[in-house]
């Protein structure tokens, strides 16, 4: 298991029906009321995407801003928008400068280079916009935490204007104007505006009309927003569905070229389009060269180069999945090789590549479940990305050990930040007393969050199509997490280099169900065929060469526990129409459970047995599929009945049968009528 423990959902059947009446689908219907959102309107505001654009004016210091770049435009001053080097700051700096530029400005874009700057405003790149002419900088994503750039630019009598959307220190850069959804004394309403959310505000608020801004600019918003894991609520959904829609036909070359060298133009664009196809592409010109490259592409006018670009962008997301593995594997050899089991994973290497860590990190602190902290060692410093895990605050634990470090950034969930390498190993006992504390006191937030529990007829093609009424699906309205138990492994093997698992499931019913598992290679070794399993995961259909089939995208498997849902209906909490039917037994199931037992436990003798062997045999004898639940519930049923007794310790359970007590009608048991609902 990758997650402690799992919290399933259970909608209320009468409830699933009222949103079924509504015209949502079955699955939706069912995500829907485990979420809380079980009436029409409640559903209906959740998903809405006509939210009405909040005014930009709103936002502190906005006022500022505007009348500064405006003045700038006026003089004919040169302007650099300055950004960063990942999916959120390249699309806000391409939003920027393409406005500036078509209000007449003269303005350039700088995205400084991941390897040789660093991320944010920094010294170097300031005396080269200085000399190359640049008087006024607008920063799109970063610059929150530049106080000492800040005054440098003061200095040599350059402007600055400071939109970001990342925590904030206690003191903020001195500034013609700070824009920062975050400030103490902000009067925005809301703080879920990633980069490229902000620079479209700032468009906004220059141009005048918010609603021709979000036409002209809706899809760089979408794929900002998407990439930096923004909350889908809001005025974020509406422009996320705007900008989803205008992707279907993108009018930006680049874009479009974009997506013909990925394969996607061809098929719907979905948030997990973006997330899993084109923002890692984006992303890999600032990992692996420089984030020039994709503003370029955003910028260009010219088809043969937009095509150039793209095809650059893919092979550069090759590299950096190659450079990843390599990575991968070395740190999971140098944990391997750690003695005892840290509560966080500090791990530092001389050759590894600053901007592919971050990835790294992510894999490893979902894979070891645990906040995880990459270093790269340059000399005597070195350069991390860190991944939260379980709610794990990272930017509040970096503050607090700011004494450890030379500079820090990012936010609760991921952050960065530079150490000398004689600091390493004290962080790394500080980090870890922090995140056992954190364990400790019971805020970690390790549970998968299941929406419900299904069967395996469910799982109809209509059904998981039905689930588009829940697009776009990320933060705020997260794709559904679904499971099935009592899931026998019939096949498992490893693909994509021994990185994914594939697998062919059998469902309690008999259907065969195919699977997918990433990023679970090492589980190969411990799943083997005819093991019992849960399963938690998404639902997605396959298309190929015009067949399609659904699939399962595993996020997590347990071995099944054969007593989970019995044990909370034996203390009178509810349980949803799936899942009492999962362990409702037909009468047969009873009687045949009764006949397999006398004719094979020797009456007052007890007999101990695995509860899942014992479920398989008689499914054998009966040559019907019999489910390790419905089994518990007819010994239930037959102990109430004064039929036996047995006993539970774990999935071990030892049976005495007492036949004397003569025939009982099923009818006396109140846990069958119960289970039956009647």
């Amino acid at each position: 298991m990758k997650y402690g423990t799992w919290k399933i959902a259970a909608p209320e059947e009468e409830k699933v029906k009222t949103l079924q009446a509504a015209g949502y689908s079955t699955l939706t219907a069912c995500v829907l009321c485990g979420r809380g959102f079980d009436t029409p309107e409640k559903a209906a505001e959740l998903l809405r995407s006509d939210a009405p654009l909040t005014d930009p004016f709103l936002m502190k210091e906005m006022d500022a801003a505007v009348r500064t770049i405006r003045k700038g435009i006026e003089e004919n001053t040169k302007i650099a928008v300055f950004g960063d080097y990942d999916v959120d700051g390249i699309t806000a700096t391409c939003l920027l400068t393409d406005y500036l530029r078509s209000v007449g400005a003269d303005c350039v874009a700088h995205i400084p280079g991941r390897l040789e700057e660093g991320y944010g405003l920094n010294n170097g790149a300031i005396d080269q916009l200085y000399e190359d002419g640049v008087r006024l900088i607008v920063t799109v994503d970063c610059g929150i935490t530049a106080l000492e750039e800040a005054e440098k630019c003061a200095r040599m009598g350059i402007t600055l204007v400071v939109t970001d959307h990342h925590e904030c220190k206690d003191e903020l850069p001195k500034a013609a104007a700070v824009i920062d959804p975050h400030r103490a004394d902000r009067t925005y309403p809301h703080t879920n505006l990633c980069g490229v959310g902000i620079a479209f505000k700032l468009a906004a608020a220059l141009h005048g009309d918010q609603e021709e801004i979000a036409a002209r600019y809706a899809d760089l918003f979408c794929l900002g927003t998407i990439a930096d894991v923004m909350p889908l609520s809001g005025e974020n959904r509406r422009l996320v569905v705007q900008g989803l829609s205008a992707l279907q036909q993108p009018k930006n070359l680049g874009v479009r070229a974009l997506m013909h060298a990925c394969g996607c133009d061809t098929q719907p664009i979905t948030a997990s389009t973006i997330g899993y196809v084109l923002a890692p592409r984006i992303n890999a010109a600032g990992r692996m060269e420089h984030a020039e490259l994709a503003v370029q592409l955003f910028l260009t006018e010219d088809p043969a180069e937009a095509a150039e670009l793209a095809e650059t962008l893919c092979r550069l997301n090759r590299e950096r999945q190659a450079t990843e593995l390599e990575i991968y594997r070395e740190a999971v050899a140098s944990l391997r090789g750690r003695k005892g089991s840290d509560s966080a994973i500090v791990l530092a290497g001389e050759s590894w590549h600053q901007g592919v860590v971050g990835i790294v990190a992510s894999r490893l602190c979902e894979e070891f479940c645990r906040p995880t902290f990459l270093i790269c060692l340059n000399g005597e410093r070195g350069k991390a990305s860190s991944r939260s895990y379980g709610g794990f605050n990272l930017f509040s634990s970096l503050s607090d050990m700011s004494d450890l470090l030379e500079g820090y950034g990012g936010h609760e969930l991921a952050a960065g930040f530079t150490i000398l390498r004689s600091n390493i190993d004290e962080f790394r006992r500080r980090i870890c007393r922090r995140t056992e504390e954190f364990a400790a006191s019971g805020q970690a937030k390790s549970a998968l969050e299941v929406d419900c529990e299904v069967t395996a007829d469910l799982l109809t093609e209509e059904n998981v199509d039905g689930l588009s009424q829940l697009e776009p699906c990320g933060t705020g309205c997260p794709k559904p997490v679904f499971c099935i138990s009592e899931l026998t492994v019939e096949r498992v093997s490893t693909v994509g280099g021994g990185k994914h698992l594939r697998l062919r499931l059998r469902a309690p019913d008999g259907t065969s169900l195919q699977a997918i598992y990433f990023s679970a290679g090492n589980l190969s070794k411990k799943l083997e065929a005819g093991e019992r399993i849960d399963a938690a995961f998404h639902l997605q259909i396959n298309e190929y060469r015009g067949t399609r089939a659904i699939q399962l995208s595993l996020i997590d498997i347990r071995r099944t526990s054969v007593s989970y849902l019995f044990d909370r209906f034996s203390a009178g909490k509810p349980l949803s129409r799936i899942e009492q039917a999962a362990i409702a037994p037909e009468r047969a199931d009873v009687v045949d459970v009764w006949h397999y037992l006398t004719g094979r436990v020797p009456s007052g003798w007890p007999v101990r047995s695995e509860l899942s062997a014992l479920a398989s045999s008689i499914a054998e004898w009966t040559d019907e599929r019999h489910s390790i639940r419905r089994t518990l519930s007819c010994l239930a049923i037959l102990q109430e009945l004064g039929l036996l007794r047995f006993e539970r310790e774990r999935a071990m359970i030892e049976i005495c049968l007492t036949p004397e007590n003569g025939p009982n009608p099923l009818e006396n048991s109140s846990i069958f009528r119960s289970l039956r609902g009647d």
